[in-house]
């Protein structure tokens, strides 16, 4: 259960510290897209809030995870064009100390809640590795359904794995 107050917020500059240090974790670098460095540097973290302060809001809205006023991890959704304009991809990463507290089940749904509202979203869809038990532990407690699972199509650390296809429906 979520013990603490989070909240989703803007990305700032002064928040490059608590970035860097919260996703320079190799259990966290591994389960995400290699576009996600590690070790993962000050100057990562000040191009991932650049990034996303100049992201364009209409095709992705990226929040900063604050817990009790820090920020302990980002979560996304990347608006999808042409036919499939009413669905989003939702990314996601928290540090590992706020593993198990509810904490990005909880994010999940507020930005899932977003996205529906302010996006008019009929759809949003996650893609976590086959062998990422947690992640799609907290999908499916997020109201998330498996749609299917991709055989073979991530290469990552010199190993081909399977993904998953979890989606929200409106």
């Amino acid at each position: 259960m979520v013990q603490n107050k989070i909240s989703l917020r803007d990305w700032s500059m002064s928040d490059k510290e608590a970035l860097a240090y919260y996703a320079n974790n190799k259990k966290i670098a591994d389960n995400l897209r290699n576009v996600f460095p590690y070790p993962y540097t000050l100057e990562n973290a000040e191009f991932y809030i650049n990034m996303c302060i100049n992201a364009d809001a209409s095709r992705e809205y990226l929040q900063a995870i604050d817990v009790e006023g820090k920020a302990v991890g980002s979560i996304g959704l990347f608006i999808k064009d042409d036919v499939s304009c009413k669905s989003a991809e939702l990314g996601y990463w928290l540090g590992e100390e706020y593993w198990g507290k509810g904490i990005i089940t909880e994010a999940i749904k507020q930005i899932c809640n977003i996205g529906f509202e302010k996006y008019n979203l009929v759809r949003i869809f996650a893609e976590p590795f086959a062998n990422n038990i947690g992640s799609r532990r907290v999908l499916e407690k997020s109201g998330f359904v498996l749609e299917g699972i991709l055989k073979k199509s991530v290469y990552k650390n010199d190993v081909i794995i399977d993904s998953c296809i979890y989606a929200q429906i409106r």
